[in-house]
């Protein structure tokens, strides 16, 4: 029998040493600062090196880095990679604390931490802060996301191995706890905030309501993303907040002039935003790897039909899939028609997350080598759990095309990677959103279709007016895409004085629909107050990821390294981290070395179990069940996945020498990857656990993908009865009925999804009026009388409706919509269907 230990353990019976993670926000506006601190504790009676590997927002800055041993206190210094990691490992062999934070090569959001030479019994706080803007969202609230789950990536074959070691554990399992807190100031009244975490009440801390503070409920279980929506009483307006350079900076650098950040908010016109275009290519790419299964592929299959319906008539399209490999309905794009929506709806009905890993770059070449259609603008839906090792690769390949469309992607579930959701998003010009808990997909990829179906801004420039004296240089990328309600950033750096006036002015000038238009946006020169340099480090962060691009599009390897020595320099002068650097701090100041040889203990993040479940299938291997597994992605050290602080999931690094060889893949159709079953941390007060009813998410073999495609798995012998599939929700029965020219037929099946018999729907329909149209105005009252709730998921369906309508030239409407409104029990009036 094992001895009676709680806690988190490896097979050894090892504690590992992070004890809690504390988390401060601080909202001002739309820009958030995030500081994190992580507390460890070093129970052995051996010096230890504690590794975490986490996630932290693709678009972060991450800003300060230090550590408090002690009395001491360390603050990091900003230094080349390979520079800092030497450094980092001359400390360590010479006996000195050390500690050391790297951005990862392959993907901005995820960080390594190294926490070195933890004597026996010593205790270290680190402390981890970035800067980041808050996403705008439909209904005009902020988004902020602490990510909390880190699944792991699949790297595709061929693909560059990454240099990480990821210990995960399930979510549910997490040893170290989690407190969470946040302060929101504006100019605006704080109206709410919501989570999908429970928070204790909000408080206002003045009477006008423009200061708040929230805290996260005690007892965060990290099965989830911590997600905040803020949202202020006034709808947001242009701004523009002017920051003054650091003083012990030189003046004409970044860090020494100051900095204005301009949040702009494009009104377009009505009658264009209300209009729907008759063209365009839509191509909807579907992730079907193993970790869409469950609730996931079901909601993009919902997701799908609705897409599929709303679609108006004269449009081109096609879907593809992917997982290990990829498929398509039709060889190339196909016009809509009836007969080719139904022959994809039949094959969207049979769609399962069957297709294996998550291999995304070769559908997205093969789509890009399709010519476009002339006429029809390619509009790209991108739909995936993000859980890739080459996001890098992916983002520059929809930047190299983003001349022949616009990328609208959505990110699905806890721990999508919010560096490729949003990169795929911003270089293809569209728009990105996050799907994650209880969240229905379809309003939010609806909206994405609204924009897509609103015609493209184009000729978009930003010009500048300022006094005599004053120059300006952009720190942005140029403005690709505009769309109504949705705000574009944009960085600058003012140069020299004006003794002058003291007022800017920006405008952006942009065509639409054919026609020229132009928002103004006057600005005073004055320095804003208390605000750091958090606009400092947002443009560097900004400016440094476009260098880095740049860099990775260089095919000269003297102009690359021109490239990467701006980003590094740049990066070192804002303090602010890049994929070519790296936080180190040295405890110099202790006199006496560490003595022993060093043990490493690597942390697990949090994953969700259908991740870890769906990795052991691929691998072909499945956990003991008498305990829990902790699952390895290894990787060698020289691309290590750097970390970052989001909350919890702290992360890890790996020494040389310590890295990990691949084992060999058993008999399956993925292509190999660097995979571990990792059987060697056990939960809990004893070692014998039951895996299944550790968490219920592990409850349903069917929701975690086990039945991939993958061939024979040890699980295919169990008797594993699935639940029945549950009816199917009312307004996706009713819209499955229309046809693809926008109307509904007087059948029995209609007459079933509004809840009569066919003799009742039939009975009271005017006499000379068409089956069809009594069809379509049933359907249309339907709607407006029992899914206004829903309404953002159906508008764009039921305006093609209407269009079919008055095609018709339909006579006695007012007489349906009365007999419609006495047959369903509604009291709908004729104007608000818009017949």
């Amino acid at each position: 029998m094992m001895a009676n230990c709680c806690g988190l353990l490896t097979s050894q019976k090892e504690p590992v040493p992070l004890k809690s993670v504390e988390v401060e926000l601080e909202v001002r506006d739309h820009v958030a600062t995030v500081v994190s601190t992580l507390n460890y504790e070093n129970k052995e009676d051996k010096p230890l090196e504690a590794v975490f590997v986490f996630p932290l927002p693709g678009d972060a800055a991450v800003c300060h880095f230090s550590a408090k041993i002690g009395q001491t206190h360390i603050v990091a210094e900003v230094k080349e990679k390979q520079e800092a990691r030497e450094e980092y490992d001359d400390a360590l062999s010479s006996g000195q604390q050390a500690f050391l934070l790297e951005e990862s090569e392959q993907s901005p959001d995820i960080f390594s931490l190294s926490v070195g030479s933890l004597p026996p019994g010593e205790s270290a706080s680190i402390r981890l802060e970035y800067v980041i803007e808050l996403a705008v969202q439909a209904d005009e609230g902020l988004r902020f996301c602490l990510p909390a789950v880190l699944n792991p990536r699949y790297q595709p074959q061929g693909g560059e191995a990454g240099n990480v070691q990821v210990t995960s554990v399930p979510a549910s399992l997490v040893p170290y706890s989690l407190s969470f807190s946040a302060r929101v100031s504006s100019p605006r009244p704080v109206s709410k905030v919501e989570s999908n975490c429970p928070l204790d009440p909000l408080q206002h801390l003045n009477t006008e309501q423009t200061r708040a503070t929230v805290k996260l409920a005690a007892g965060h279980k990290f099965d989830r993303d911590v997600e905040l929506l803020i949202y202020y009483k006034d709808a947001h307006q242009p701004t523009a907040v002017v920051e003054a350079g650091q003083a012990s900076s030189k003046p004409g650098t970044l860090m020494g002039d100051p900095v204005v950040m301009l949040s702009l908010y494009p009104e377009f016109p009505q009658a264009v935003t209300s209009s729907v275009a008759s063209c365009g290519e839509f191509v909807f790419l579907l992730d079907r790897s193993g970790s869409m299964g469950g609730g996931e592929i079901k909601s993009a299959r919902d997701t799908l039909l609705l897409l599929l319906k709303s679609v108006p008539l004269g449009c081109y399209f096609n879907i593809y899939s992917f997982g290990s490999t990829y498929e398509h309905i039709f060889p190339k794009s196909v016009e809509y028609n009836q007969k080719t929506m139904e022959e994809a709806l039949k094959k969207v009905d049979k769609m399962e997350a069957d297709l294996g890993g998550t291999e995304i770059l070769e559908p997205l070449k093969h789509i890009y080598s399709q010519p476009c259609i002339p006429n029809q603008p390619r509009q790209l839906f991108v739909f995936t759990d993000g859980e890739v090792g080459n996001t890098k690769e992916v983002i520059n390949l929809v930047k190299q095309n983003s001349g022949s469309h616009r990328c609208f992607s959505f990110g699905i579930g806890e721990g999508a990677s919010s560096a490729l959701i949003n990169g795929l998003a911003k270089e293809g010009g569209g728009h990105a959103q996050f799907i994650t808990g209880t969240d229905r997909m379809q309003p939010k990829v609806m909206q994405s279709l609204r924009f897509a179906l609103q015609p493209a801004v184009v000729d978009i420039s930003v010009t500048w007016d300022l006094p005599k004296g004053v120059s300006v240089t952009a720190l942005s990328p140029p403005i690709t895409a505009l769309f109504q309600g949705q705000r574009s950033l944009v960085y600058a750096q003012l140069t020299g004085q004006s003794s002058e006036a003291s007022e800017g002015c920006v405008t952006v000038k942009y065509s639409l629909a054919g026609h020229p238009s132009q928002n103004q946006l006057h600005f005073s020169l004055r320095p804003a107050e208390d605000t750091g340099l958090t606009v400092h480090r947002l443009a560097a962060r900004t400016l440094i990821r476009s260098l880095e691009m740049e860099e990775r599009e260089c095919e000269e390897e003297e102009v690359a390294g021109v490239k990467k020595k701006k980003v590094v320099d740049l990066s070192v002068q804002s303090g602010v981290s890049s994929a070519f650097t790296a936080f180190i701090a040295v405890n110099k100041g202790n006199s006496e070395a560490v003595q022993g040889p060093l043990v490493r203990r690597n942390v697990p993040t949090p994953m969700m179990a259908r991740s870890m479940l769906q990795m052991n299938v691929m691998t072909g291997s499945m956990p003991p069940m008498p305990r829990m597994a902790a699952q390895c992605l290894s990787m060698p050290r020289g691309a290590l996945m750097a970390c970052s602080m989001p909350q919890n999931m702290m992360a890890c690094s790996m020494p040389e020498n310590m890295s990990m060889p691949p084992m060999p893949m058993r008999d399956c159709s993925m292509p190999q990857m660097n995979l571990m079953d990792c059987d060697d941390i056990a939960y809990g007060c004893s070692a014998e656990m039951d895996l299944l009813g550790a968490s219920e998410s592990w409850s349903s073999l069917d929701d975690v993908g086990v039945n991939s495609g993958l061939g024979a798995s040890p699980w295919s012998s169990l008797d594993v009865s699935l639940p029945k599939q549950p009816p199917r929700d009312p307004l996706l029965q009713l819209v499955s009925l229309q046809k693809a020219s926008g109307c509904w037929v007087l059948d029995p099946d209609l007459a079933a999804a509004l809840g009569k018999t066919s003799e009742e729907v039939e009975k009271p329909k005017p006499a000379s009026v068409n089956q069809d149209v009594w069809a379509t105005i049933l359907a249309l009252i339907w709607l407006h009388g029992f899914k206004m709730d829903a309404q953002e998921e159906w508008e764009l369906l039921a305006m093609k409706a209407v269009s079919w309508l008055r095609a018709q030239k339909a006579s006695c409407v007012k007489e349906c919509v009365e007999a419609g409104n006495a047959l369903l029990g509604c009291n709908v009036q004729e104007d608000s269907l818009g017949i």
